[in-house]
């Protein structure tokens, strides 16, 4: 066994990973471990592995097949965790991971069976990731928008009732931002990667000497991964221990989140200072504390959540929770500026007992708010200030869109044929080699025939604009002019998006469009609609612009790590196409399960004992009906939201301005204003403080035990946060049949017998 060193200079065209330390470190494949270290150029396809079988055809039946129901297991997942906490989670890398268990353990069962075993290599893998990240899409939209119609009765009063349109809505925002993905593509991926510095760097904080999954965005880190697992070295054992490690955890958090359903207080939830209040004798202060929140919550998606997200923006959310559920909160209530709602007025034992977490009803005349409703606006004023800096200051990348387009565009109009293969004129015409321009158009590694065709990327855009104008219309009463122009804000929000995850590891997708029912609110100020007409244009451009948008920056992520291993983009084309087919179908039904499991979830006055908090439906809600003039806010907290909102455009600027270069590495001890703000919203303190502990376990860990750390981080992580999405699920299933813990279960432990 040899040892290798960094080579004292990287090459000009080489893109190193940032923050690799120079250590000596046995290997076995020098290939391999250039990829690791980052001395490969991450803007090229990796090398390819040495030993593997050759793919002719990797759009399998099998990596369809399982690729659509991993993709599956996340969509429902998303559901569940999404409307809990407002937090989706990726498809990549647990497609990657399971997808290459599974298949792997077919081959064995099943190697002279041409369907399910037979040679399996990393274009295949990559094509189960593909399925999965189509398949597993969308979360967004059922978790946030579409349940703000119904909280805002401007759909059915049962969701089963809208199921139609529904599904047609999913249509569009699916396949168009499908469609969109193909020339993000080329933009982002082949074309700017390199001029945007595009490294899409995760977890700056771990520089880990052998392969990590956190050192590089999700979809490069799952292409090392799947680049890691079908080398023919010691990284395909620990491939299979990853495995290992996945599926046992996501088994254990699968079955913790079922039985905990029949015993809440125990299991899940740790309310020690009820515990404190029963057992000190009725005292008051322990109540006190409860009344705010504040208790123990064993959520293995959040823990595993905060093993993901890094220090940085656990600690930013556990102190924007602190300050607003701990500090600030009980001071608007003490100066009676908020109020709570009595929970007991008539028990003798738990009069005390308030809550902080229901909305206001701001129709009656005088209300004083809760502090719910107060932080909300100074949540939503973060999210979207953010949002449109981050916009503002990143306005090269639309100007280096429209210049590719433009080119591009141009060289369309010259397309001509010569030997068989499709060429622009421009770059056939030596005498106009200096006009084009090496800077937009490089080559593309993937075969001329292995592209995915302009008209069915493009008839299928304009196809979906089509149907968008025609649904609005006729079923959502929205004019068709307006799906136009939300259309227009996917493609907006879809840069954003892309750039935003590839630069900084942020895509504020939600908040762009929030952002964007500004924008709405005032094209419709003027039209003389009523208030449910005009809320229901905001609420449905907006779904338009965000679920397209969040599609298709899912999928470009997804074409990212194909370029990496080789994929042909046709191929993951169709396998993300067979994908959103499922999820068209899927999302929809999950969500009308959890609306009939839980109609809390719907109705506004039963919110307040709601399991789900639902935060990005209260920011959907809220912003249009402000924007309709449905609303009146607070004084107070309009102006807190104005200075948080102004706070935070100044950070935007100052570091894109002050912390640029060599200071650059000093961006990490910034607040993360998107946690600060998401932690206004949640009511509950309990996922900043389980997002908390899972970051110091990982960081613990990680200094502790280096090794163990990069072997099975991401998976145990991965399983903590599906299982815990799929046992949501089933326990929605549960309670809908009659047999749910609220029928069978014990509250013991719970306030007023009541979790």
């Amino acid at each position: 066994m040899s040892s290798h060193r960094y080579p004292e200079e990287v090459p000009p065209d080489v893109a190193p990973v940032p923050n690799v330390p120079d250590l000596e470190l046995p290997i076995e494949d020098e290939k391999f471990d250039n990829v690791i270290r980052g001395v490969v150029d991450l803007y090229q396809p990796l090398p390819p592995v040495e030993g593997a079988p050759e793919e002719q055809n990797p759009l399998t039946i099998r990596a369809l097949v399982v690729g659509i129901v991993l993709g599956s297991l996340v969509n429902a997942s998303n559901i569940y965790l999404g409307l809990k906490t407002g937090f989706l989670f990726g498809a990549s890398m647990f497609g990657a991971i399971f997808g290459f268990g599974i298949v792997k353990l077919l081959t064995k069962i099943f190697p002279n069976v041409a369907v399910l075993g037979g040679p399996f290599g990393p274009k295949e893998n990559s094509i189960i990731q593909a399925t999965a990240a189509g398949a597993g899409g969308l979360g967004g939209l059922f978790t946030a928008a579409l349940p703000a119609m119904y909280q805002l009765d401007l759909m059915s009063e049962n969701p089963i009732d809208d199921f139609p349109k529904i599904l047609t809505l999913t249509l569009v925002c699916s396949f168009f931002g499908l469609c969109l993905a193909i020339p993000l593509r080329k933009f982002f991926i082949v074309n700017m990667a390199r001029e945007l510095r595009l490294v899409f760097p995760t977890r700056k904080d771990i520089q880990p000497p052998y392969l990590t999954l956190f050192n590089v965005e999700l979809a490069t880190a799952a292409a090392v991964t799947i680049q890691s697992m079908h080398a023919a070295h010691s990284n395909a054992a620990d491939a299979m221990k990853r495995i290992k490690a996945l599926g046992y955890t996501f088994l254990a958090a699968f079955t913790q989140r079922v039985v905990s359903y029949y015993a809440v207080g125990i299991l899940y939830d740790w309310h020690v200072f009820t515990w404190f209040f029963i057992w000190g004798n009725y005292n008051n202060a322990a109540i006190q504390v409860e009344n705010w929140g504040w208790l123990i919550e064993w959520t293995p998606a959040f823990i595993g959540s905060g093993m993901l997200v890094g220090m940085n923006t656990a600690v930013s959310l556990f102190c924007g929770t602190l300050f607003a559920w701990g500090i600030l909160g009980p001071i608007l209530v003490h100066y009676g500026i908020c109020v709570g709602q009595d929970l007991a007025p008539e028990s003798e034992r738990w009069h005390a007992y308030v809550t902080f977490a229901s909305m206001t009803d701001v129709d009656q005349a005088g209300y004083v708010p809760s502090p719910r409703y107060w932080f909300l606006w100074p949540g939503v004023a973060v999210l979207v200030c953010y949002s449109l800096a981050e916009l503002l200051v990143h306005w090269r990348i639309f100007y280096h869109g429209l210049k590719y387009a433009w080119k591009n565009t141009k060289a369309i109009d010259f397309m001509k044929k010569k030997g068989g293969r499709s060429r622009t004129y421009l770059q056939s015409q030596p005498k106009r080699q200096a006009v084009f321009d090496e800077n937009i158009f490089r080559e593309d590694p993937a075969k001329d025939e292995d592209q995915v065709p302009a008209w069915i990327w493009g008839g299928g855009a304009l196809a979906m604009t089509v149907v968008a104008c025609i649904i609005s219309e006729t079923q959502f009463s929205v004019n068709a002019g307006l799906a136009i122009l939300a259309s227009i804000f996917a493609v907006i929000f879809a840069f954003l998006g892309i750039h935003g995850a590839g630069v900084t590891d942020i895509a504020p997708l939600t908040a762009s469009a929030n952002a964007s029912q500004l924008v709405f609110g005032g094209i419709t100020s003027g039209q003389g609609l009523t208030i449910p007409q005009a809320q229901s244009v905001n609420l449905i451009a907006g779904s338009i612009a965000s679920g397209a948008a969040e599609m298709s920056q899912e999928l470009t992520s997804d074409f990212r790590t194909g370029f990496l291993l080789r994929t042909p983009p046709k191929k993951q084309f169709y396998a993300q196409a067979i994908g959103a087919v499922v999820a068209m179908f899927l999302a929809p039904g999950v969500f009308v399960l959890f609306m009939s499991a839980y109609p809390c979830i719907i109705r506004l006055d039963e919110h307040r004992t709601c399991a789900f908090s639902a935060p990005s439906v209260s920011a959907w809600r809220a912003v249009a009906q402000a924007v309709t003039g449905d609303l009146d806010l607070p004084l107070s907290s309009g102006i807190f939201a104005c200075v948080l909102g102004a706070i935070t455009i100044v950070q935007v600027i100052l570091k894109h301005i002050l912390l640029v270069g060599g200071r650059q590495k000093y961006r990490e001890y910034l607040p993360n204003w998107m946690a600060i703000g998401i932690a206004f919203v949640i009511p509950q303190t309990v996922y900043s403080t389980a997002t908390l502990m899972g970051a110091v376990a990982s960081c613990v860990w990680m200094k502790k035990r280096r090794i163990s750390y990069e072997t099975y981080c991401y998976a145990v992580a991965a399983g903590l946060i599906a299982g815990e999405g799929l046992g949501g699920v089933v326990g929605a299933a549960l309670q809908l049949g009659g047999v749910g813990g609220s029928v069978y279960g014990t509250q013991v432990g719970c306030p007023l017998d009541s979790c």
